[in-house]
């Protein structure tokens, strides 16, 4: 292959997330691109650099051994050219053209529109990207740079590249439809009902499952879905119970009025909800928006949770 042109840092981006995805159009997809533009880029880099990247015929796409190579160097150069972009923002903190925000689907209806104006204010020049999601989702776009800032639970997963600002403590709680529920054998009354269980496809769900393997609790489920408007239309409907987080229930507020929480019958268990970036990419910014998001998750979750629920006292707190 004769080399011409020049590598620029979009090819780079683009070889990168095309390495990543496996895939032209899921490299297309993340970088809001077209197939074309993106195929077009590859070979503009694989020319200026003299030699075949990756192999695009394959299925899924893989990388040549000198893609393999320069794969090392490309998360170099993208890393370093993140840093230089955001401490030229942070002199000026209104230059930051674009912001890049992952956030968990708990927090998206209440929270994230307050948190979104208060920048915005800052941020006057500045386009925000908003993406929704599991957890895990937002890790993985983390981690592959398609987003600067998440905020979801905590997986065990943040590395030492990585700042973690913790949030919000919640523990996992019981939702049964009203009334089911008499007396004190809680434990026991359950395992007489069905579990209606969050997907073990996600790491909640396999939190709860592990919890309960834990506990030596053998319940029977039929039903394992990733919807919590679903899981709690379910219960509210009779059809059995669920272990959630309150944020979780509260999300799907039409059915509050034919369902009860509970505090778990058995061994508690909670999660973390943290804001997580890049180490030293974006400055202060974390920190700062740690600090925005603290007063409004007070106010629009923990206070109207605690005053419905008054048990969730000292089980559900800012961190």
């Amino acid at each position: 292959m004769t080399t011409t042109g020049k590598i620029t840092l979009w090819g780079v981006e683009v070889f990168v997330a095309t390495a990543e995805e496996a895939s032209i159009s899921g490299a297309a997809r993340r970088l809001g691109s077209s197939a074309a533009t993106v195929s077009q880029q590859l070979s503009n880099l694989e020319g200026a650099i003299g030699t075949t990247l990756l192999n695009r015929n394959a299925r899924p796409v893989t990388l040549t051994p000198a893609g393999e190579m320069f794969l090392r160097r490309a998360n170099t150069i993208l890393n370093e050219a993140d840093q230089a972009k955001a401490e030229l923002a942070m002199a000026d903190f209104s230059r930051l053209t674009r912001f890049r925000l992952g956030m968990i689907e708990d927090f998206d209806a209440e929270v994230t529109p307050g948190l979104l104006t208060a920048m915005s204010d800052d941020l006057k020049n500045c386009q925000f990207l908003l993406e929704t999601g599991a957890s895990h989702r937002l890790f993985d776009l983390l981690d592959s740079r398609a987003i600067d800032v998440i905020v979801a639970g905590d997986m065990g997963q943040a590395s030492a590249g990585m700042e973690v600002h913790p949030l919000l403590e919640e523990p996992f709680v019981v939702a049964a439809p009203k009334g089911a529920i008499n007396g004190d054998d809680v434990a026991r009354q359950l395992r007489r009902m069905q579990l209606i269980q969050y997907t073990t496809r996600h790491h909640m769900g396999r939190m709860i499952a592990g919890h309960l393997a834990r506990q030596n609790l053998r319940i029977t489920h039929r039903f394992e879905l990733d919807s919590y408007h679903a899981i709690m239309a379910m219960v509210a409907g009779g059809t059995g119970w669920t272990i959630l987080t309150p944020l979780g229930c509260l999300r799907a507020q039409r059915f509050a009025d034919a369902v009860d929480l509970l505090p778990m019958p058995f061994a508690p268990l909670s999660r973390v909800i943290s804001l997580t970036a890049r180490r030293d990419i974006l400055g202060d910014m974390p920190q700062t928006m740690a600090a925005r998001l603290k007063p409004l998750v007070n106010e629009m979750i923990v206070q109207p949770a605690v005053q419905r629920f008054p048990w969730l006292q000292d089980e559900m707190r800012l961190l």
